[in-house]
Order: C-alpha cells, then structure tokens, then sequence
C-alpha cells in the first residue's frame, strides 16, 4: 500500500481542462494572512469570543497531516463544536502553481487551547479543481470568497468578500519559505478566511466558492457534516 495521499483535480486553464492525480505531500495552514490591520484583529476579536488567544505574530503557518486534506462532500467531526471557513488555496502541482478553495474546517472547542491540534482534528475539504495561478495574477485582487452555511435547514450567507483583504499568494509563499524550505512539488496552503457574518458558528452542511468576475468563472464545493458522539468517562 502507498504511503502517498493523491487526490483528483481538473486543472482548469483557459485553453483546456485536464483531469490529473496529484500527490499531495505537504499541507500547511496559514493564519492571520490579513493585509488589512483592522481587518485581521476583527477575525482576532472574533475567535477571542470563543476563547482562542491570540497569535504571538503574523503570519502564523501550521502543519496539518497531507491525509486531511479531501475533495469529499461528507465529513465526520466529533462533538458539536467544529465549523467550515472558506479560503483560497495555493497548490504546487505538475511543475506550476494552482489556486483553488477550500474550507478549513476546524475544531473550536480545541481550538481555544491548542490551535496546532485544532487543525488536525478536522477533514479539510477542498473543491475538485484549479486554476493556473498566472492567469489570475493581473486581476488577482477582483476574486471572491464566498460561503453559506446550512443551519436547522435553513440556508444563510456565511462569508463574502474579496481576496484582497488577505496577503497575495506569492507573497505568503516567500513569507512561508523565509523560515520552513522551499514550497515545492506536491505542497498545499490555506490561505486565510474572511470574517464571519453573525459570528463563528457550526452547520450540518457548508458550501464554498471561488469567483473570477474577469474570467467569468466560479469553482466551489460543498460538505455535508455528521456529528460523532462525545462519549464521557463515568
């Protein structure tokens, strides 16, 4: 049995799309990515809410195991207490770089005293296909980041903005690499999130999207999440 963790893209460019088994060998987390001060510690004063304290620094990029990372669109969390946040995400696949999204879905309750462990708690879900990161660059700032979440059946917009509240993709690489190696072949990063509207919260279904208003093309995925029981010490 392989040791290697592959997942299916469609690497979409605009002169073809082509459907590719990539070895995904590295996954990385960023945190605090904001290139807006006042943005950022909105996000910061949002998680203190829940308990999380606040980074040291910022940038922060944490490790998370390559297996966590999933184009499925069910995931398993234990407890109640975890919940989606969509980000864009860089990819170095077959000698060039992708940017996708995904959800970096995280648990909260164990986020407030260990978000390294936090993010390994959690599937994180990404969407089945990429763009070539050079064909977004020129008007990279227009993209959006979109997510709704399902709650007691109900449908609500979750996050909503534009990528340009958080550090471009090249820069957090060289931020990345100034202190752990190069980003190379088979390496994935979240990127950031956007702030919550109505506050951090869990669903039972989370749905996510990357929008090209210039290109006029949108690439998304959407999870279902089944609750695990806690099951207490008596």
């Amino acid at each position: 049995m392989s040791n290697l963790h592959t997942l299916d893209f469609d690497f979409i460019t605009q002169r073809e799309t082509a459907h590719r088994t990539t070895t995904i060998a590295r996954a990385v987390i960023a945190g605090w990515t904001a290139r807006d001060v006042a943005a950022m510690e909105h996000h910061i004063v949002e998680l203190e809410k829940i308990g999380v304290p606040r980074p040291k620094h910022t940038p922060m990029f944490y490790r998370v195991g390559a297996r966590r990372i999933t184009t499925t669109d069910r995931i398993e969390a234990v407890g109640a207490d975890s919940s989606g946040e969509a980000e864009f995400v860089i990819v170095n696949a077959h000698g060039q770089l992708w940017i996708g999204v995904g959800s970096d879905h995280t648990d909260r309750k164990v986020e407030t005293y260990g978000i390294t462990v936090s993010k390994q708690m959690c599937d994180k879900p990404v969407a089945p296909q990429l763009w070539l990161l050079s064909e977004v660059e020129a008007h990279w700032d227009r993209l959006q980041l979109h997510s709704e979440v399902k709650i007691d059946g109900r449908s609500s917009i979750y996050q909503d903005g534009a990528v340009a509240s958080m550090r471009s993709p090249r820069e957090l690489i060289s931020l990345f690499e100034r202190d752990y190696g190069p980003f190379g072949e088979g390496s994935l990063m979240f990127c950031g999130t956007l702030a919550a509207i109505g506050g951090i919260r869990p669903a039972e279904r989370f749905e996510f999207a990357l929008v090209d208003p210039v290109l006029e093309r949108r690439i998304g995925h959407a999870y279902d999440v089944a609750i695990l029981p806690i099951v207490e010490a008596e």
